[in-house]
């Protein structure tokens, strides 16, 4: 097998885990029984080592189509041949108990749609990142898999073979036939006779799509650009760690922002910053619910601050504080990018923009969920209490820089956002609150951004003070209120950032970098893409500035739908798209899908006024 590129690949899941699989029918990752689990398959690292679950054509020449079933996460890879046709249908079970049979599969049916088409199937797992041997035993139902840690069970009616990896077969479909392959953890406790029919299959994947076509059915999103919209909160809702209300910021790690670059990193994990993004996306498009678990988890966040009264910048889906960073040395990593990282040591770092995020989603959920507690005021008090006596200090900022701290405007800006939303909750719920000391902290914070963040050279805000750097972070003053869609100095700031990187701006091709690599540095070698997250950022910047210039909403409309064409064929994003649309990075993205929810709903809101 070669490498498949980043954006060939769709993803399955069960809120617990989720599997991405290729446009050629093999699943190339897959982690087991959560997110945040190490690998069974992960041939996306290594296409020698990682291990995969393939099942494909042996016809020559055939072309490979995907789709989703419509509205739900059941993904559809489809074979054309000349003389044939075939598909698979992949998903896992959703909305069962842990009693009901299916829960926790994965779940492989193959069709045979026209004439007789014949299938090669490959099953050769590859336990703990490819660190750990196992042990392969052929059963009257399948095949077990069996290492020191954890065991697998496969089950089939259609006969295997055994080699040094794993298992393999040949089959053979008629149009109208169908292959059952089921893969779940085995226990002991568990039935080793068990074993699942193709009525069996079909059940599970009716109630499958009935689950995910009931949950989308909850959307009020009705504008343009609905189907993007929709697939976004289905993205986001398999990125969910149900049993918490997590939300991952993707479910892969390792995989490149620059092909041979060092900038792998593992996203496994729940970023306090993505908190305001989140409950603002799910709640503008119905999904209360979900909005309403990740605010439980975020609250039981707020009662495990340090001691001094301060936050981690990410946490463990299930709360875990500790996250220590280790490198994969025996993977040769996407198309030789090493290396492989999990564990993220940004745990450890100082970023103070999260605090921001933190106060705004409380603020919203408060404002458009349902009213907060007075235990949970009194932790966020002791929080602001803290930005009030930090604020001054640099940090690593937003992007998590390995190098010297700064005083990050952004960072500034943030924290802002934190006394501001702490004032307006205490204002709108009658909370004790230290008003006085608030009120003067946040206004210092306001003159001190605009003294210092602003470089009057530029005629822009700045990446840190006594910088000359733009940073596409900026954008974000509108969207939080800070400053005016059509004050000067931001109209300023979103045409200097809206130039060529030759001519000073960060925008190419309607795609936005965060910052320039090539005039600053973050403390890593290399280059990176185009930041997908950013450039919905100058969308939702113009389309409000629009309000009052019929030509830069125009601009935002054209960005829009430039920047949907660079999704992939099942409408997912990267966290980078490279100089050649190429998708880069952990694959898919929560940021990205919740920035084009916001930009959407803005934008479609803004074009129905003009």
């Amino acid at each position: 097998m070669s490498y498949q590129p980043i954006e060939d690949y769709g993803i399955i899941g069960n809120m617990r885990t989720t599997a991405l699989v290729g446009k050629n029918g093999s699943i190339d990752w897959f982690c087991l029984p959560r997110h945040d689990s190490p690998s069974i398959f992960a041939a996306i690292l290594d296409d020698e080592k990682g291990g995969y679950f393939r099942i494909y054509p042996s016809e020559d020449q055939v072309a490979c189509k995907q789709f989703y079933w419509p509205e739900t996460n059941v993904l559809v890879t489809r074979f054309l041949a000349d003389c044939c046709v075939g598909e698979i249908v992949d998903f896992m079970p959703v909305g069962l108990s842990a009693k009901e049979k299916g829960y926790h599969w994965l779940v492989r049916q193959v069709r045979g749609i026209r004439s007789r088409m014949k299938f090669r199937l490959e099953c050769y797992p590859a336990f703990n990142y490819a660190r750990d041997r196992h042990e392969t035993v052929i059963t009257d139902n399948g095949a077990l898999f069996q290492s020191s840690d954890l065991a697998l069970e496969f089950i089939t009616d259609i006969p295997l073979h055994r080699d040094g990896r794993g298992i393999y077969a040949e089959f053979t479909l008629e149009a109208g036939q169908s292959a059952v392959f089921v893969l779940r953890q085995w226990t002991t406790s568990e039935d080793q006779g068990s074993s699942c029919h193709r009525q069996e299959a079909q059940q599970l994947f009716e109630s499958t799509v009935e689950f995910w076509r009931r949950w989308l059915s909850q959307c009020i999103y009705k504008g343009k650009w609905r189907e993007m919209v929709e697939r976004s909160a289905l993205v986001l809702k398999l990125l969910t760690y149900e049993p918490t209300g997590a939300i991952i910021a993707a479910p892969t790690c390792g995989l490149p922002e620059q092909l041979g670059g060092e900038r792998n990193w593992d996203y496994r994990y729940t970023w306090i910053r993505d908190a305001a993004f989140t409950l603002y996306g799910l709640l503008r498009i119905g999904f209360s619910e979900e909005a309403a678990q990740f605010m439980h988890w975020i609250e039981a966040r707020c009662h495990e601050l340090e001691a001094d009264g301060a936050l981690q910048t990410m946490y463990g889906i299930d709360g875990r504080h500790t996250l220590p960073e280790d490198m994969l040395t025996h993977l040769d990593g996407y198309k030789g990018s090493r290396p492989v990282r999990i564990g993220n040591g940004a745990h450890k770092q100082l970023q103070l923009d999260i605090y921001g995020e933190l106060m705004d989603s409380v603020y919203l959920f408060n404002k458009y969920g349902s009213p907060i507690s007075y235990d949970l005021w009194t932790h966020l008090r002791r929080l602001l209490t803290w930005v009030c006596d930090h604020w001054q200090s640099p940090d690593e900022g937003i992007w998590e820089i390995r190098d010297q701290r700064r005083h990050h405007v952004y960072s500034k800006l943030m924290c802002w956002v934190a006394l501001d939303r702490g004032l307006r909750l205490a204002e709108k719920r009658s909370f004790p609150a230290d008003r006085e000391r608030w009120l003067d902290e946040r206004d210092r914070i306001y003159e001190e951004i605009n003294r210092k963040g602003w470089n009057a050279e530029r005629q822009a805000f700045v990446q840190h003070y006594d910088s000359h750097a733009l940073d596409a972070s900026n954008l974000v003053m509108p969207l939080v209120f800070f400053m005016s869609p059509n004050d000067p100095r931001m109209l300023s700031t979103i045409d200097s950032i809206n130039r060529l990187p030759e001519k000073g701006g960060l925008v190419s091709n309607s795609l936005v970098y965060r910052y320039n690599l090539k005039s600053n540095t973050d403390g890593l070698r290399g280059e990176e893409g185009s930041f997908n997250l950013c450039t919905f950022w100058l969308v939702e910047a113009l389309t409000r500035a629009g309000r009052r210039d019929g030509q830069r909403l125009n601009q935002a409309r054209l960005m829009f739908e430039e920047m949907l064409s660079y999704a992939n064929h099942l409408g997912l994003y990267a966290e980078e798209t490279g100089a050649s649309g190429e998708a880069l990075g952990n694959f898919p993205q929560a940021f990205t899908h919740l920035a084009l929810i916001s930009a959407a709903w803005n934008l479609d809101k803004a074009l129905s006024r003009s």
